[in-house]
């Protein structure tokens, strides 16, 4: 094998160990994610007054956050959880957020 052929197969090796580091959950999975939201679960509310958001985020391979419906109930001031939905933010793997919105009451 030559030697620039060895390079290129060792950068495509080393750049898949790369993709997928920050891939957020979404209903359709793909490298370029723009932005998508789609639906979590429902709940007992009669209505949805309020809304809560919480969010996680993600570079490469470091992640943090809190996305959980608890705590976007407790930003909210959400007592009965009407219906739950996400958004997700993905560019290239690299960077991606995951936000969680509740509404009700």
């Amino acid at each position: 094998m030559k030697k620039s052929a060895r390079r290129l197969t060792l950068a495509v090796v080393c750049a898949s160990f790369l993709t997928g580091c920050s891939i957020g959950h979404a209903p359709v999975t793909a490298l370029i994610t723009l932005e998508e939201k789609g639906p979590v679960a429902m709940g007992t509310a009669a209505g949805a007054s309020k809304v809560g958001r919480a969010e996680a985020w993600g570079i490469l391979v470091f992640a943090t956050g809190d996305a959980s419906i608890r705590t976007a109930m407790k930003n909210g001031s959400i007592t009965r959880v009407h219906h739950v939905d996400h958004e997700t933010t993905s560019w290239f793997g690299i960077y991606s957020t995951y936000t969680t919105i509740v509404y009700g009451e």
